[in-house]
């Protein structure tokens, strides 16, 4: 059993990462992403790679899956009919909302359209209070009459979300017993069990957000798990987007946990290769077909927020804008703007340049694949300045006509802007460029890190392209590419753990709880983590739990998250719990008052089930001269200049590259500019570094 897989799906292309854990061999498969069926893609990738590497399906011990199933059926309003029951009185709550905005100044602005509809959101008459004491008991008496109206309105999902079912869940759950046993084979899902959190709106929100994409996840995941079974294959894991995997039960148990599973594998990996070449301070930048997204890892460990919008159009500058739905739900911080190979250039009526947030995707692609793209893209200026060669990607299996997209950055952009083809592609570049650089300024100035203690490490097809670029414009000292960038995200779903987040509100003053009483919150959610991890198949000796608080100051209306130390939890390391707290407030903020006094919101615990370690290699099938060819590149301090062209294929441990020059591979592209070198490590990690004298 030395195998294992991963699976993710992208924009334009599906890739599936391989690694033998007996010999460190890795490798990619990549193919087209199907849009109209995407397990279709995966299948067909997955058929790729085994036959590609030779791999007995019975030595295959890990498969692991990125899915966007859930964001897409909340982006394209596809998912299931659901009907929401709350409390009598607050029918209304997903349309009255917050009061955020993505712009202060826009009174205008229209919250996103509710994913239930008013006639499909009913009352039920019962009442908790504040205290989690009940006022109204719950008429179990209307329950009949319920069941009978979500018969008649034929929805395929429910939610339940009761007033301070976090405090007291006894109403919720007697009312999610009795639907479930009326209404078999339509999911319930109650907020007790999705989200016991404070914060009524974001608690139905995720809870509404799980019943309307679970009914689709679960007939992808069934579809999906029979293919793979019949190829002979392990059981299905997916990505969480915290960075863990878990099993497809745990998967539509809460649907939510899967978001954003892509990006966060990327960011895994990012953090693997971390600890593997002794960096732990690291930018994460993954430009894809259709996005580009970046984080943070510091100290080796990765920041993770619990405000998120999916749907949404704040992910370029904070995750809550008011633009999306709210999910109350750890995800790894993550900045994201549509900017990816993909991405259409288009001149707007005002006369002006714009990239994106348009993609050209996997149907039909960018104008130089010949599938009958015409909106000229990021791919074909790159290709038009001269980074990309007609031959190369894919090793060739992909045919690229230069000609056509030069014809279509003159007739789209050029001749608008009384410019040539090459100028046109370098404004595109340079505009793509400072949107992915305002993305890198997000997750570090922005959350009061300077990025020039930090390395950037580039993946993502178009990645290597544009990352010396962005490290210039940020300081950035140096670029590391890893082996297989353009598939380097399925390599972060089979360097994962197992893993699970787990939370419990506990609103008090910190002050005025004792050690022990958070202590047995903590134990409780830790037998939950210990009865997945069982069911995962993981043996105890692999688990490990890791406890953290949202605290605030009382005055204050959102948190910050902050770890506990690991062993009891005594009044002395509840007293450190409040002081990392006021360090993290003046490191995220710029300030801290220790007279104020500090707010417990919410206790959070994360379940772990540790998988063999994954060193990441790659040895190239050819040592030699590496060079392969040369042509000219385009590039802004100097113009057009030859460039020796390498194949990353043949480069050995020595080598070394002074720009400008081109390393080419299966899967991606490496730009070196003038004024960078770049070296070749035994386990086929390339540096960049701006010369010192620059």
């Amino acid at each position: 059993m030395a195998w294992r897989l991963g699976v993710d799906i992208g924009g334009t292309f599906t890739d599936v990462a391989l690694v033998n854990d007996a010999d460190g061999t890795i490798g990619i498969a990549k193919t087209s992403t199907t849009p109209r069926n995407f397990g279709q893609g995966v299948i067909t990738g997955l058929q790729q790679a085994i036959a590609s590497y030779n791999v007995p399906v019975d030595d295959v011990s890990l498969l692991s899956h990125a899915t966007t199933i859930v964001t897409n059926a909340v982006l394209e309003q596809k998912g299931a009919r659901t009907a929401l029951i709350s409390t009598r009185g607050f029918r209304d709550l997903l349309e009255l909302r917050r009061s955020a905005r993505s712009d202060l100044y826009d009174l205008f602005q229209d919250a996103p359209i509710s994913l239930v509809p008013r006639h499909r959101r009913l009352e039920v008459t019962e009442r908790i209070d504040a205290a989690g004491a009940i006022v109204t008991p719950l008429a179990e008496s209307e329950i009949a009459d319920l069941v009978a109206t979500l018969k008649k309105l034929e929805v395929e999902a429910v939610a339940v979300t009761l007033l301070f079912s976090f405090l007291n869940d006894s109403h919720e759950r007697r009312l999610g017993e009795a639907l479930r046993a009326a209404l078999p084979g339509i999911p319930v899902f109650l907020s007790c069990e999705v989200l016991p959190e404070v914060r009524e709106f974001e608690r139905t929100s995720t809870t509404v957000v799980c019943a309307y994409v679970g009914p689709i996840l679960e007939s992808y995941l069934t579809q999906l798990e029979t293919a793979v079974t019949d190829l002979g294959l392990p059981n299905l894991h997916i990505m969480g987007s915290t960075g863990g995997v878990f099993d497809v039960k745990e998967a539509l148990r809460i649907p939510v946990n899967s978001i954003e599973s892509g990006p966060a594998a990327g960011v895994i990996a990012a953090q693997l290769i971390g600890s593997q070449i002794n960096e732990p301070d690291l930018i994460s930048f993954d430009m894809g077909g259709t996005t580009a997204k970046a984080s943070l890892i510091r100290d080796g460990e990765i920041e993770i927020t619990a405000e998120y919008e999916v749907g949404g159009s704040g992910s370029q500058n904070r995750w809550v804008t008011g633009t999306g739905h709210p999910i109350r739900v750890p995800v790894i911080d993550l900045a994201e703007v549509s900017a990816g190979g993909g991405s259409i250039a288009w001149v707007d009526p005002a006369g002006s340049l714009r990239v994106g947030p348009g993609s050209a995707g996997a149907e039909p692609g960018p104008v130089c694949y010949g599938q009958g793209g015409t909106e000229p893209t990021v791919t074909d200026a790159n290709l038009v300045l001269g980074y990309l060669d007609a031959n190369s990607l894919l090793d060739g299996d992909l045919p690229i006509d230069y000609n056509r997209a030069v014809q279509a950055l003159e007739e789209k952009i050029g001749n608008p802007m009384n410019m040539d083809a090459q100028t046109a592609a370098a404004a595109i570049r340079e505009i793509v460029n400072n949107g992915m650089a305002e993305a890198l300024r997000i997750v570090s100035i922005e959350r009061g890190h300077d990025p020039r203690e930090f390395c950037l490490v580039a993946f993502g097809g178009a990645g290597p392209l544009h990352a010396a670029a962005l490290a210039e414009e940020l300081e950035i000292p140096r670029v590391i590419v890893p082996p297989i960038p353009g598939g380097f995200s399925a390599l972060g779903l089979v360097g994962t753990d197992v893993r699970r987040d787990y939370a419990r509100t506990l609103y008090q003053p910190l002050s005025d709880l004792a050690a022990q009483d958070i202590s047995a919150v903590w134990s409780e959610l830790i037998t939950e983590g210990k009865k997945m991890l069982k069911e995962s198949g993981i043996p105890a000796s692999r688990w490990q739990f890791h406890r953290s608080a949202d605290l605030r100051y009382t005055r204050q209306a959102y948190e910050l998250n902050v770890t506990a130390d690991e062993g009891e939890f005594t009044t002395t390391t509840k007293d450190q719990l409040a002081d990392k707290f006021h360090a993290r407030h003046e490191q995220t903020y710029g300030h801290q008052n220790l007279n104020e006094p500090v707010h417990l919101v919410t206790l959070r615990l994360t379940a772990v089930g540790k998988l063999d370690r994954l060193e990441i290699t790659h040895h190239p099938d050819t040592v030699g001269n590496s060079e392969k060819s040369r042509r000219s590149a385009w590039f802004a301090d100097v113009g057009a200049v030859e460039c020796a062209v390498h194949d990353r294929n043949r480069l050995d441990a020595t080598s070394q590259l002074t720009g400008p020059a081109i390393v080419e591979s299966l899967d991606s592209t490496l730009v070196i500019p003038p004024g960078w070198s770049a070296s070749n490590d035994h386990r086929g990690f390339i540096t960049m570094e701006r010369h010192h004298n620059e």
